[in-house]
């Protein structure tokens, strides 16, 4: 039997958690932790991520505030805007919702962002610090990847790991955290020959390649009976039911029928819900390391 990982409950936990120490932090430090959200243009996605983001925190008790930019900004004004939000003491993290419009740049405008309130983790400097395990502002979707799989397996010391995608927003991140778990770590790309081979020697499969249904029964081992984390988020239309779906990276119905896998996390409801809850645990760190130590 394969266990359906439960993202949007452990995310609940961890979100009451928090709770409790933004209270905290209120009540005895009279420190009122705050997010601050770039938003560039108007992309419907963008604009619903945000919304998410700024309801869970006020659900947390964080503040929130949201700072709209016109799509045609410059790439100064922007700069500009994240350099006075660093200099803000009321604010403690800041988040740059992306993508950005085609002729702003993203790196130099993550780069400009102070890396003790880089809650997103996207940084060089807490990029860096991940890789040679002493990271603190650890991104967010990688962060909740690993708590998921340690719901599963607290230790993971000789397991071996597939990291499907090389990414620098999870798959590079992903297999530095499983590095530093012990595991033995392979990353597959759109390069990579014979994919099957290495998902069936693998005890941790975590797919992040952004291609539907990469993943399929047929390369899962029942004799390992890996866990499955899949990162992968497509929207598409179900002809035999006639409506719009989401799904992954991975053929989760497939999988779960045929009992090889030991766990697998569901889209949606896996992955998601996590990226929000470490986001907002990277904002109390934040808070924490800026005012509290």
């Amino acid at each position: 039997m394969t266990i359906i990982i439960d993202g949007k409950k452990i995310s609940e936990n961890i979100k009451d958690n928090l709770k409790n120490k933004v209270n905290y932090i209120q009540n005895i430090h009279n420190i009122e932790p705050c997010l601050a959200v770039i938003l560039v243009g108007e992309n419907p996605a963008s604009q619903i991520y945000v919304k998410n983001k700024k309801q869970t925190a006020e659900l947390l008790g964080i503040k929130s505030i949201s700072i709209i930019l016109s799509e045609n900004i410059d790439q100064n004004e922007l700069l500009q805007t994240i350099r006075s939000l660093n200099d803000d003491e009321k604010v403690h993290g800041i988040l740059l919702q992306l993508p950005l419009p085609k002729h702003l740049h993203s790196f130099e405008a993550l780069i400009a962002i102070n890396p003790k309130k880089d809650v997103d983790g996207f940084h060089p400097e807490n990029i860096g610090l991940l890789a040679i395990g002493k990271g603190e502002m650890i991104s967010c979707t990688p962060k909740g990847c690993m708590k998921l799989i340690h719901t599963i397996q607290k230790d993971l010391s000789g397991l071996n790991a597939l990291v499907i995608g090389r990414s620098n927003i999870v798959g590079l991140p992903v297999a530095h955290l499983l590095l530093h778990e012990n595991c033995t770590v392979q990353i597959a790309h759109s390069k990579t020959q014979n994919l099957k081979a290495l998902c069936l020697n693998a005890d941790i499969i975590v797919a992040a390649a952004g291609k539907m249904g990469l993943v399929t029964e047929d390369m899962i081992s029942d004799t390992l009976r890996p866990i499955i984390i899949d990162v992968g988020i497509h929207r598409y239309f179900d002809e035999k039911e006639s409506k719009n779906k989401i799904t992954g990276d991975a053929n989760f119905e497939d999988i779960l029928k045929s009992g090889k896998a030991s766990a697998i996390t569901p889209v949606p409801g896996g992955v998601g819900p996590m990226t929000i809850a470490c986001l907002m645990e990277n904002l109390i760190i934040a808070v924490e390391n800026l005012t509290t130590r």
